[in-house]
């Protein structure tokens, strides 16, 4: 399943190795084999529906988080793991920062809170579309804040925070400008001491060169780009790669995200779902994996209305055969896929259960 659709199977990749295999001190007298290694986690943050989980994709060059126009997509904070030469990136794609409205939309947040604490580099991404807001400004700040404050004795600790002005492609160069300043005054006025904003000259070279500070600046650096064209990413690839501190691998060589088989094909199908349901229904659905065996998978799709799960039905169950056909598209040859539609009242103000669905 790895080759070409997502993750490798469950519990290869899930989470760091066991101390020691990789990062712990190698024996007295022995050479260090990571002496010159460089790692770190890269947290991708941001308003819901500014492009993450695209960007993540992108810079992966395979799918391990889905996508979707719907606010809140994500519902937890996905790794996925990029390898280069003596390099390791574990890229952290995390919930759209949002005002919550019930247990779940505060649960999101906390998961981008998480994401933030200890981080090596954040990118906070922008729509180059909408104009900033108080939620873009929120993010800006949260994660000046957070490279500003640590770790300690680093130098030029704001160089660990990259700026993406996403969406180039459908928007207009005046429109990419004015967020480009936007997004660096905003930073500038985060009280974060030595920021700097990047004025109109600077603005102007990140839009034609693909990334640019001020000489004023400790580092920041701003970046537009198209995760949907892949426009202006190498330049955001190359700036995150350069400012990896020394450090091991987290991850096997072989590894490509931490997301367990399961719950990836429980994402499938939410994702077709998305895709397909009205503007009532996507907060509503949840999806699990109730049994798995290969190639028999049963997934439960969650409703808190029996509007909701006739919607998600569909007559003549249309919509759940159209859902089941695109996922099995995504699957392994000869996978069978059973989807069941369960009505469970509020359960996105139900901490017990959103723990359950691994949220």
């Amino acid at each position: 399943m790895a080759e070409a659709h997502g993750p490798p199977p469950a519990g290869e990749v899930d989470g760091p190795p066991p101390a020691g295999e990789v990062d712990g001190p190698p024996p007295a007298g022995e050479v260090d084999p990571w002496a010159s290694f460089r790692s770190g986690f890269v947290s991708v943050v941001g308003r819901p529906n500014v492009g993450k989980s695209t960007l993540v994709n992108r810079i992966l060059g395979t799918k391990v988080t889905i996508t979707s126009p719907r606010p809140n997509t994500t519902r937890r904070s996905v790794r996925g793991v990029l390898h280069r030469p003596g390099l390791q990136a574990v890229l952290v794609d995390t919930p759209g920062l949002h005002k919550p409205r019930s247990t779940l939309g505060e649960r999101l947040n906390d998961h981008v809170a998480e994401a933030l604490d200890e981080v090596d580099v954040a990118v906070a991404v922008l729509d180059a579309t909408m104009a900033l807001g108080p939620g873009d400004r929120l993010v800006l700040q949260r994660a000046a804040t957070s490279v500003a404050e640590g770790p300690p004795g680093v130098p030029d600790r704001l160089r660990r925070l990259l700026v993406v002005v996403n969406k180039v492609d459908v928007a207009s160069p005046a429109a990419v400008l004015r967020q480009l300043a936007a997004a660096a005054s905003t930073v500038a006025a985060a009280g974060v001491p030595g920021a700097a904003a990047v004025g109109p000259e600077g603005a102007q070279a990140a839009a034609g060169a693909g990334g640019a500070r001020e000489p004023s600046d400790p580092g920041v650096e701003y970046f537009p780009v198209s995760a949907v064209t892949g426009a202006g990413v190498d330049a955001v690839v190359e700036a995150v790669l350069a400012r990896l501190p020394a450090g091991p691998p987290y991850f096997p060589a072989d590894a490509v995200t931490d997301v367990p088989e399961a719950f990836w094909v429980a994402e499938l199908v939410r994702e077709q779902l998305l895709a397909v349901a009205r503007e009532e229904l996507p907060h509503a659905i949840a999806c699990r994996v109730t049994e798995w065996e290969w190639p028999r998978v049963r997934v439960e799709i969650l409703v808190e209305r029996e509007s909701q799960k006739a919607m998600v039905i569909g007559r003549g169950g249309r919509v759940l055969k159209e859902v089941g056909t695109s996922v099995r598209r995504q699957l392994p040859p000869g996978a069978y896929l059973e989807l069941h539609v369960t009505v469970e009242r509020r359960w996105q103000m139900r901490p017990d259960r959103i723990d359950q669905l691994g949220y």
